[in-house]
């Protein structure tokens, strides 16, 4: 009778635990019991550490922590670096790596004309809207192996979290790869992402885009196995398609770990613009040619770059950066006058209008320097040009209920980097979930992020998931 009554309170715990961090009242106790039962014996751990059922709800850090190893041999540059290029023959490993861990988590597969992967965990409802998560696993050249690839390892993971635990969805869970997030080889960032949004002005354009060694975005999605159907326009979501999407990442920002916070909680994506600017000179000998005699396009790009600078700081806020990311001259030798210069800028802000006059204020200067230099203005092109999105209340309250089940601190923060939720927010409510990040590197080979955070991460993405399937 004793053991009866110490279950009894317990089970009565539980579902108090669970009323108070959902916001449930008495009122509800209709709906409490069609949710309890949707959950199928699933129990939410409890604040107490006492009550958490650790056996039925935990990560399975160790093998996590291989499979990120692993994912990272599959690169083009040697370890600790990470380079994985779309459809390169390392890309491609790395797809089948991610196919072959979703089928032993029992995943339904499929994969779209531009090589977006969807693993999915069917629920008990499936024709209604499915819950999504995910992220990319490509990586810039010498770059970690965190970046996105928590968000999609991760991923994988919390469903397997979900299951040991006994949980049975109602909408079904898809767990998303995404094809070429980061612009390395065609310009273009988030393309799956964008594609999947309804990008028809992409999916023209890839039928024309070229890599810097003049190989098709046609070609290259071929050789992967990839873009049977050119009209990419059958990779885009039909607005039913999910009810949400979260995605886990690493900040790639210093101020969770500075602030010993567990999670970060985002709020919105900062508004990102991609500029292509070339410049034209006359180029000549190094030493035959006078000064005064020149039109210098290596010059002219390097005033722009500090001009580029100048019109970001000028903005009055630290939520405007601008990155002169590439800044190439032709014909890159030391004893002659560049005659061409070109430049890839990137520019961010959370207030799309402050970005754009940084824009507008580049432009002017890009004008006004080819005119005093004596060179021309070849091209300044916009190549795109996004807004910024807010996260969903109804995610972030649900990411929140999560924090405060596992007890674990955290913090709204806005996204200064973008990601694939920018797009999906097109689609479906979207949410993002932060983890802390040594130093806040990103980018580099020293980016880590250590198994407690990931950890940590996985649990909160979980829940957030569970709650967001079982909602009506």
């Amino acid at each position: 009778m004793a053991a009866l009554r110490i279950i009894l309170v317990l089970h009565l715990m539980i579902m108090i635990s669970f009323m108070m961090v959902m916001g449930i009242t008495e009122d509800e106790n209709e709906i409490i019991k069609t949710r309890m039962e949707d959950f199928s014996g699933y129990k939410f751990p409890l604040e107490d550490d006492h009550d958490y059922d650790s056996s039925s709800f935990t990560v399975d850090s160790l093998n996590l922590q291989k499979q990120i190893d692993e994912l990272s041999s599959f690169s083009d540059s040697p370890l600790p670096s990470v380079t994985r290029i779309l459809y390169s023959d390392n890309d491609v490993r790395a797809r089948r790596f991610i196919k072959n861990l979703m089928g032993l988590s029992g995943l339904s597969i499929r994969e779209d004309g531009v090589g977006n992967i969807f693993g999915r965990w069917e629920g008990s409802e499936p024709d209604l809207p499915a819950v999504s998560t995910g992220s990319h696993i490509d990586a810039i050249p010498y770059s970690g192996k965190y970046d996105g690839v928590v968000g999609v390892l991760g991923a994988i993971e919390a469903i397997n979290v979900l299951k040991r635990s006994g949980f049975k969805p109602k909408r079904s869970l898809d767990v998303i790869m995404f094809t070429s997030e980061e612009p390395t080889r065609y310009g273009i960032s988030c393309l799956g992402s964008r594609l999947l949004a309804g990008s028809v002005s992409l999916a023209t354009a890839l039928k024309q885009t070229v890599d810097n060694q003049n190989i098709s975005f046609l070609d290259a999605a071929k050789s992967a196995g990839y873009a049977g159907n050119e009209d990419f326009s059958d990779v885009f979501l039909n607005d039913r398609s999910y009810s949400a999407f979260v995605e886990l990442h690493i900040e790639q920002g210093p101020i969770l770990e500075n602030e010993g916070i567990s999670i970060g909680i985002v709020t919105a994506i900062a508004a990102p613009a991609s500029i292509k600017i070339d410049f034209g000179g006359n180029g000549g000998h190094a030493g035959a040619t006078l000064m005064p005699q020149r039109n210098d396009a290596g010059l002219a790009a390097a005033e722009l770059a500090l001009a580029v600078e100048k019109h970001v700081l000028e903005s009055g806020s630290v939520d405007t950066v601008g990155t002169v990311g590439i800044l190439e001259l032709h014909p890159g030798a030391i004893n002659s006058i560049p005659s061409k210069s070109h430049l890839e800028i990137d520019t961010r802000d959370i207030d799309e209008n402050r970005r754009n006059n940084v824009i507008e204020k580049i432009h002017e200067s890009a004008v006004s320097i080819s005119k005093r230099r004596g060179v021309e203005l070849l091209e300044f092109k916009i190549v795109n040009q996004d807004p910024p999105t807010l996260s969903d209340e109804s995610v972030i309250k649900a990411m929140e209920s999560a924090t405060q089940v596992l007890n674990l601190s955290h913090k709204k923060m806005i996204s200064r980097a973008y990601h694939d939720s920018l797009f999906m927010a097109r689609k479906a409510p979207m949410g993002m979930i932060f983890i802390p990040c040594y130093k806040g590197y990103s980018h580099k080979p020293e980016e880590y992020a250590s198994p407690e955070d990931i950890a940590n991460g996985v649990k909160v993405l979980a829940l957030t998931l569970a709650k967001l399937s079982i909602s009506s």
